[in-house]
C-alpha cells in the first residue's frame, strides 16, 4: 500500500501533522481510537469521510515511521507501571 496517496503533512493544517488527505483527522488521533479500543467499523461509522482504505494507509503510514525511526526506549516493555 502506498499511504502517499492517503496521507500528508501540510503546515497550514493541524501545525503540520500527518492527517489523512481531505480531513483534518491526524494520524495519532486514529492510531489512538484503536488503542482506546475502537472497531474498524465504529471508526467508519463516526467518521464518514475515512475508508477503509485510508485506515490501512493509516496503518501503513505509521509502520514505516517505526521501521525508520527509533522511536522508543531500550526494555521499555519491561517497566511497570
Amino acid at each position: 500500500m502506498d499511504w502517499r496517496q492517503y496521507i500528508h503533512s501540510d503546515p497550514e493544517i493541524l501545525v503540520g501533522k500527518p492527517v489523512v488527505k481531505g480531513t483534518r483527522l491526524a494520524v495519532d488521533f486514529i492510531i489512538g481510537l484503536f488503542a482506546e479500543g475502537w472497531k474498524e467499523g465504529q471508526v467508519l461509522e463516526n467518521y464518514p469521510t475515512l475508508t477503509p482504505d485510508a485506515l490501512q494507509a493509516v496503518f501503513a503510514f505509521a509502520a514505516e515511521c517505526m521501521r525508520e525511526e527509533a522511536l522508543y526506549t531500550e526494555h521499555i516493555w519491561l517497566r511497570k507501571a
